[in-house]
């Protein structure tokens, strides 16, 4: 007895790789500097097929601005769950977003949010609520390790880890804008090793 066929043709793209190739084309030149004809042609779609597998423009926006946000936390949470001292734990959560920003085969494409979501989220409430949703994240991530070292003893008794977090997300965002604006990759771990110093005390 012979196998059934599948029905219909099968899918002439794989959904992941499509969309990794739709972010690609918005992290090079915005969401505005965007359209639909260079997103068919970064994923080799035709119109119909891309708007049946994603939908719209700003659709497929927030879904490749959801997925970087998946991949921010993805590297943060294993470098801030790696163990060892608080500042070899912050340099690794930099060193891991440096590596982001500077994945661009040649060219450093920065961070993906900055480079691409904050003008937007001025008028667009979908984009606002998941950058301010993306943030709120950074802080409680880096809070929660910040915590943890005070209550270690890592930290001084009266230091307040929400305080320190958000000066450890600023100085992330910071190295982010530098990266976009094309500063050295060296120069912006030496920022991060500075800001390490402060936070840690």
């Amino acid at each position: 007895m012979t196998a059934k066929k599948p029905r219909g043709r099968p899918r002439a793209y794989e959904p992941e790789v499509a969309l990794r190739q739709a972010a690609d084309a918005f992290w090079k030149t915005g969401y505005a500097g965007t359209s639909l004809d260079d997103i068919t042609a970064a994923t080799g779609m035709n119109r119909p097929s891309l708007r049946a597998a994603f939908g719209d423009k700003h659709t497929i926006y927030l879904k490749a601005l959801a997925s970087y946000w998946d991949l921010q936390f993805s590297a943060m949470r294993k470098a801030l769950e790696g163990g060892g001292a608080l500042k070899d734990t912050l340099m690794r959560v930099y060193d891991a977003s440096l590596a982001i920003y500077f994945s661009g085969h040649g060219s450093t494409r920065g961070c993906f949010v900055v480079g691409t979501a904050i003008t937007e989220a001025i008028d667009d409430a979908d984009i606002q609520r998941a950058v301010m949703d993306g943030f709120r994240t950074l802080d409680a991530d880096f809070e929660a390790r910040l915590r943890m070292a005070r209550d270690a003893g890592e930290l001084k008794k009266d230091a307040d880890p929400a305080a320190l977090a958000l000066l450890s997300s600023a100085t992330l965002h910071t190295i982010a804008m530098r990266a976009r604006a094309g500063a050295p990759r060296k120069d912006l771990r030496k920022l991060a090793q500075k800001a390490v110093s402060v936070i840690c005390g």
